[in-house]
């Protein structure tokens, strides 16, 4: 048998493996740091499998990597599995039907990201024993990557160091090897602090937080003209200082994402945003306060890696997509709205070209293989933490389909698909993609130079951490 027979083999061998954990996860959604049962389903796998498994990663109780092999290439193999709040939802289910009442759901497949990534590391360590080669493969179980940035901290913490390169792939709607970057992001809280009164005996005498916070708000919508077009500048208030009207409120604060292309870009938004909260203080007599709670850098997709990822991918084929998958399938497109699906149809312009997109138009599904095409500095609107490992060595990654086109990120439609067959058969085609992508790095390490030198050439070969180093993980 050819490699690629052999690495299809070993992941088919343990398929319901791969897909029962993988439900698993689904059936305990937990958010960030908290990911208690969903770690320990994945550590159970890698245990049983012959990994070396290290816990508590970067202070993080739920942060884990499993290790086999010695010798070079190291790779490594990068896995996610929190939820997202509120998007509880009944598997398999086309109509929106919570089975917890306001509980999470795994509105972003990362159930499926881990288990898929499981499958790639565990047919590598068996390819490894079967061939007796030199190479090491590291599953990093990376949690808290829709609020907590963890790969940002393992990065920090020297995780990632020594790798040759890394690998990884999120749930999507295309078989797309990824040609395209993401922005930075820092996420700050800014408190305002200021005194009471009754508001109207001696409304002269408060000092109102709540208008600095508004005046704050203000300033920025005016700074939004004078930003790149592809930055992003979201808030919400975490308190609004009280629910009494007649009493001036002392205290408010609010939450912002600070995005940009680049994570130096990033960081200088945040520095004049900075600027606005302190005149926001000066303007209402009270106290500004800026708490750094995380953040992640831009993402950098190595062309050398990814377009070996890309031959992995069309080696292991399309995904294998049935008359009841399409089905399936369709019973969730048809709840998009029209805009949902335009939106689709423009993504898959983007990513596969006019005629892939003219193809599945009309189409509930797509196991097809994209085309790769890097895409410069062209950023998606998103942010991953992946970024940060990208900085930290060669990195690639694809999106695999386990949900009907035009499936919107972080909804009960994703929650609904993520725990279903359409799932199971894109975990698995991902985790062959990727493991045979790590096996040709094994069989050919010489492919690791031209990528280091691409790597070095775009990054200067430093990690510079979004956050500050008093920064914590935020496991409250």
């Amino acid at each position: 048998m050819s490699v690629r027979d052999d690495i299809c083999k070993l992941v088919d061998d343990k398929a319901a493996l791969f897909t029962q954990v993988s439900d698993k996860v689904w059936s305990t959604p937990e958010l960030g740091f908290k990911e208690f049962q969903s770690s320990a389903a994945l550590i159970e796998v890698l245990k049983q499998e012959g990994f070396a498994v290290e816990t508590g990663l970067a202070g993080i109780p739920t942060a884990f990597s499993g290790t086999f092999g010695s010798g070079k290439p190291v790779i490594g193999i990068l896995g996610e599995f929190d939820a997202l709040p509120s998007l509880s939802q009944e598997a398999s289910c086309s109509s929106k039907k919570e089975v917890v009442k306001d509980a999470p759901g795994h509105g972003c497949g990362h159930n499926a990201l881990g288990a898929g990534s499981l499958a790639a590391a565990v047919a590598v360590k068996d390819y490894l024993q079967a061939t007796g080669k030199s190479g090491t493969v590291i599953y990093y179980g990376c949690p808290g990557e829709e609020f907590g940035c963890g790969k940002a901290f393992m990065a920090r913490e020297g995780c990632f160091d020594g790798l040759d390169c890394a690998f990884s792939w999120h749930p999507g709607d295309c078989f797309a090897p990824m040609g395209i970057s993401s922005l930075a992001n820092i996420s700050v809280f800014f408190s305002f602090v200021g005194r009471t009164s009754h508001a109207a005996a001696s409304p002269q005498l408060g000092r109102s937080a709540l208008d600095a916070a508004e005046l704050m708000n203000i300033g920025v919508q005016f700074l939004r003209e004078h930003v790149s077009p592809e930055a992003r500048i979201h808030y919400a208030f975490h308190d609004v200082g009280g629910t009494a009207p007649n009493v001036v409120q002392d205290r408010a604060k609010l939450h912002y994402y600070i995005r940009a292309p680049k994570i130096a870009e990033a960081k200088e938004l945040f520095a004049r945003i900075e600027k606005i909260a302190k005149g926001a203080a000066m303007m209402t007599e009270t106290e500004s306060i800026v708490q750094i709670k995380d953040g992640l850098s831009d993402y950098i997709p190595n062309e050398v890696l990814t377009t070996l990822l890309t031959e992995a991918m069309n080696e292991v084929g399309e995904v294998p997509f049935d008359e009841e998958d399409k089905a399936l399938a369709q019973s969730f497109r048809d709840t998009l709205t029209p805009a949902e699906k335009a939106a689709s149809a423009q993504q898959l312009g983007m990513l596969g070209g006019p005629e892939l997109a003219q193809k599945y138009a009309d189409q509930a599904i797509c196991g097809e293989v994209f085309p790769y095409r890097p895409m410069g500095n062209i950023a998606m609107p998103g942010s991953t933490d992946v970024g940060d490992v990208s900085y930290v060595t060669p990195t690639a990654q694809m999106t695999a389909p386990t949900a009907c086109l035009g499936t919107p990120g972080h909804s009960w439609q994703q929650t609904a698909q993520a725990g279903s067959r359409l799932a199971h058969k894109g975990l698995l085609q991902a985790g062959k993609a990727l493991a045979l992508a790590a096996v040709k790095v094994i069989e050919d390490p010489s492919v690791l130079a031209p990528a280091q030198e691409e790597y070095l050439k775009k990054t200067g070969g430093k990690y510079n951490c979004p956050f500050p180093d008093d920064v914590k993980p935020y496991l409250d």
